[in-house]
């Protein structure tokens, strides 16, 4: 069994490391995978905060000639950082490199894999949902700062209701199609695009319930939004 988890740079990295997250989430992934000899996980981290602030840099340096390529490859490479710790942490399981093309990775030899971000154009988001087609898993984990979709951005909309469950379809009318770098939005368009062509389910969370993540890794009733 393959679980992809989508690990949102917000909650390793949301200002500097958050280590004793990562320290707990470490321990809560150990305790499945001694608990489960056929259990393998998948981590796709993102870039958080220092993504954030180097694009953030990059803008006001370049004022009007900001290209979304480079600003994309800034928070690509703040990804890789993020994923090479989690490499180091997980490393009694995972014995193979940080992935950076999904397209390209070999068969699992651990029972950790982690990855980064790949190219420009989309989120982390996307590769995970590309590394669960690769090993036939059958849905991602999306931990992000967010605890539930909603019908609107909360913070500007008091009007705005979470969501328990949301068809592909709609969740891409709120979304949208197209990713610009750094875009705040439970789901990446372009992973959401892939992952309703392919039938994949995802479930939307917030990645510092670490008991919430577990009833979700046991089957169990849990706090979030499945995407269907």
């Amino acid at each position: 069994m393959v679980t992809v988890i989508s690990l949102g740079g917000s909650i390793v990295a949301p200002d500097g490391i958050d280590s004793d997250f990562v320290k707990k989430f470490a321990a809560l992934i150990n305790s499945f995978i001694e608990a489960d000899i056929n259990r393998h996980f998948i981590f796709v981290v993102g870039g958080g905060a220092p993504a954030r602030r180097y694009q953030s840099a990059y803008k006001e340096i370049s004022e009007s000639n900001v290209k979304n390529d480079e600003a994309d490859w800034i928070g690509i490479m703040a990804t890789r950082l993020n994923a090479q710790l989690i490499k180091a942490v997980m490393s009694d399981w995972c014995s193979q490199e940080v992935v950076t093309n999904p397209c390209e990775v070999e068969p699992l030899t651990g029972r950790v894999l982690v990855a980064a971000g790949w190219k420009p154009g989309f989120s982390t988001d996307y590769d995970a949902v590309l590394l669960a087609e690769r090993f036939g898993a059958d849905m991602v984990i999306n931990l992000s700062n967010i605890d539930k979709v909603f019908t609107a951005d909360p913070k500007i909309d008091p009007n705005a209701k979470p969501i328990d469950k949301i068809s592909w379809a709609d969740f891409r009318l709120l979304v949208g199609d197209e990713w610009t770098p750094g875009k705040n939005v439970p789901f990446d368009p372009v992973a959401s695009r892939h992952a309703q062509k392919i039938g994949l389910k995802v479930i939307c969370a917030g990645g510092r319930d670490l008991i919430n993540l577990a009833k979700i890794l046991n089957g169990e009733a849990f706090f979030g939004t499945e995407i269907h």
